[in-house]
């Protein structure tokens, strides 16, 4: 009886924990990148598909990360920034907090997320407000212009 109970209470978090870790290899970034406050190219740009399969409550989201992010040092100031042909989400899930950007009317159907980063792998989820998938261009800056 009890292991009944305990699979019954663990089944939810095989299933969640199944889909963050299978996707195809077109949707696992190809690494983690590392910065600090000095980045080698200021804005870093990255391109990939966003949205995905997976509901979630920033949108729709692929199981995977877009994007791997590694601070090796506390940034003061860091912006990420999404624009795609839809409406796009951001999903950032660090070490000690997670946030989620909408995007809307009054951003130009852009995300964006901005501040203080410290030490710490982030993983950073493009969704989409609907099922559809679109082209996304993702910027890093330093930059607070």
């Amino acid at each position: 009886m009890q292991y009944n109970q305990l699979l019954i209470c663990l089944l939810p978090v095989l299933v969640i924990n199944t889909l963050l870790h299978t996707a195809t290899a077109a949707e696992v970034p190809s690494s983690t990148v590392k910065i600090n406050s000095s980045l080698k190219t200021d804005p870093m740009i990255f391109t990939g598909k966003s949205g995905g399969t997976v509901k979630s409550d920033c949108g729709y989201i692929s199981d995977k990360p877009s994007q791997v992010i590694e601070v090796t040092q506390d940034i003061r100031y860091l912006r990420l920034n999404v624009e795609t042909q839809g409406k796009p989400n951001l999903l950032v899930v660090g070490p000690t907090s997670r946030f989620c950007v909408l995007s809307d009317a009054y951003s130009n159907n852009q995300a964006q997320l901005s501040g203080y980063w410290p030490i710490g792998k982030y993983s950073v989820y493009v969704g989409e407000s609907s099922t559809q998938q679109y082209h996304y261009t993702l910027s890093i800056s330093t930059s607070n212009k």
